[in-house]
């Protein structure tokens, strides 16, 4: 497949890349510093262009079979609203070449009424990590919002804590529900996003994946 990904010099953007390439994939890697970014293979372009300008991404969505994006917030306090800013100029990319799929990552968290989670997880931890990080799930939620109104054949991938250990290479998964574990290594998601790709169940849904 031609893979365009957003936000490949980030946590999970770089394993995607990686990984991508490894699948035998074609992939188009959106940068803002290319120097960030010092893979270099034969399959892989490297572009500078800003994830969060439609006009930028026209050119760069192009072609593609699929756009997997791992942009999100650089800090609590960013004021890009990065996510929903890029998914919004990814759709508009994607309308105007055509391109149906993209899959990008969002949070567990975004679960609020926490289904399928423990009576700790949903009345403890979750109102928690709202206090603290509520901007960032906020810019998440819209997201999600901006996909569903536009209605290309999306797929949110909520993962639950972040690690930056080691992938298993493998992962569970729960469907519009909460991750059946507790946290999951960034090299995890990447993989459940590739594989998601061609999984039908997941198209038009927010999917938690977990350890």
């Amino acid at each position: 497949m031609r893979l365009t990904v957003l936000g490949a010099t980030g946590g999970i953007g770089r394993h995607l890349v990686t990984q991508a390439l490894a699948d035998g994939h074609q992939v188009t890697a959106v940068v803002r510093d290319p120097d960030r970014l010092a893979l270099r293979q034969p399959e892989l372009t490297v572009v500078r262009a800003d994830a969060l300008d439609p006009n930028e991404l026209v050119g760069v969505v192009e072609g593609a079979d699929a756009v997997l994006s791992g942009v999100g917030q650089a800090g609590r306090h960013d004021r890009l609203r990065p996510a929903s800013t890029s998914a919004r100029a990814a759709v508009a990319a994607m309308a105007a070449t055509g391109v149906q799929r993209i899959v990008v990552v969002s949070a567990a968290t975004l679960n609020r009424a926490g289904t399928g989670q423990p009576l700790l997880a949903r009345r403890v931890a979750a109102p928690l990590l709202w206090a603290v990080f509520g901007e960032l799930y906020t810019d998440l939620e819209a997201m999600e919002r901006i996909l569903r109104a536009a209605d290309p054949e999306w797929t949110a991938v909520r993962p639950a804590r972040l690690t930056n250990g080691p992938g298993l290479g493998r992962y569970r998964h729960a469907v519009e529900t909460g991750p059946p574990g507790a946290s999951i290594a960034r090299a995890d998601v990447a993989r459940a996003m590739l594989d998601f790709l061609t999984a039908p169940h997941t198209v038009r849904h927010a999917v938690a994946v977990s350890r």
